[in-house]
C-alpha cells in the first residue's frame, strides 16, 4: 500500500506540474498540443506502473527512486530539470504568441516516435529487473548483454533521447526544441560518469564494453 501511495502521489504531483508548466504560459486550457502531449505521456505512465506495480513491485520500487549520491549526477539532473522546464514554458509561449508552426505530418511523426521510443523503453525494463533512475550498483546485479543491451549499452538512455527531442514538435514549438536539443549533452555526461561508476563497482562490465561497443547510438557513440 505504501508502495502504491507513493506511485499515485508523485504521479499526480507530475501531471499537475507538467501542466501548469504548460497551460500556464499559454494563457489558456485551449492549448490541443498540449493535451495531446499529456495524454501520450501520462497513459502509459499509468498503464507501465500498473504492470509494474503487479509483476515487478522491486522494480517500480527502484524507478520511484529519485535521490543521487554522485556529484556529477545530481548536476545532470539538475540541469536536466531545468531543460524541461524551460522547453515546456517555452512551448506554452510559442502556442500564446504563435511565434513557430509545427506541420501537421511532423507532429505525427513525433507521435509516433514517443510511442515507439516508450516501447523501447518498457522492453529495457522487461530486460533488466536492475534498473533504476539513479546511478548505482545493487549487491545481486550482473551484467545484462541481450536483448537491447547486445545493440548499444545504455538503451534506456537511448530511448529517452528519441523520446524527449520528439516533446516540442508534439507541443508544436521548434523555439522549444532548442532548449531539448540540450539534453542529449547532458545524457553524454551522465553515461561517462555511469560507466566509471559501473566499470569499478560491477564484475563483468570491462568485459561487457568490449563485447558491446557503441554507448548510446550504433556506429556512431
Amino acid at each position: 500500500m505504501k508502495l502504491l501511495i507513493s506511485a499515485l502521489t508523485k504521479m499526480v504531483i507530475g501531471f499537475l506540474l507538467v501542466a501548469v508548466l504548460l497551460f500556464l504560459p499559454a494563457g489558456t486550457l485551449n492549448f490541443g498540443g498540449g493535451w495531446l502531449f499529456m495524454g501520450l505521456l501520462f497513459v502509459p505512465v499509468i498503464i507501465l506502473g500498473m504492470v509494474l506495480f503487479i509483476k515487478a513491485p522491486s522494480l517500480l520500487e527502484k524507478r520511484l527512486k529519485t535521490k543521487e549520491t554522485e556529484k556529477t549526477q545530481k548536476g545532470v539532473v539538475a540541469l536536466s530539470a531545468l531543460v524541461f522546464l524551460l522547453g515546456f514554458v517555452l512551448s506554452g509561449l510559442d502556442f500564446r504568441f504563435s511565434w513557430t508552426c509545427v506541420p501537421v505530418a511532423v507532429k505525427a511523426v513525433a507521435c509516433l516516435t514517443f510511442i515507439i521510443s516508450y516501447g523501447l523503453y518498457a522492453e529495457v525494463m522487461r530486460e533488466n529487473a536492475y534498473l533504476s533512475r539513479t546511478v548505482e550498483v545493487s549487491g545481486d546485479q550482473k551484467v545484462i548483454d541481450t536483448g537491447l543491451y547486445g545493440v548499444v549499452r545504455h538503451p534506456m538512455y537511448a530511448a529517452t533521447v528519441l523520446m524527449f527531442l520528439s516533446i516540442p514538435l508534439i507541443l508544436g514549438s521548434f523555439v522549444a526544441l532548442s532548449a531539448f536539443l540540450l539534453y542529449p549533452v547532458l545524457i553524454a555526461v551522465r553515461i561517462v560518469n555511469e560507466e566509471k561508476v559501473l566499470t569499478t563497482g560491477l564484475a563483468g562490465y570491462s568485459e561487457y564494453k568490449k563485447k558491446v561497443k557503441y554507448r548510446l547510438i550504433p556506429f556512431i557513440w
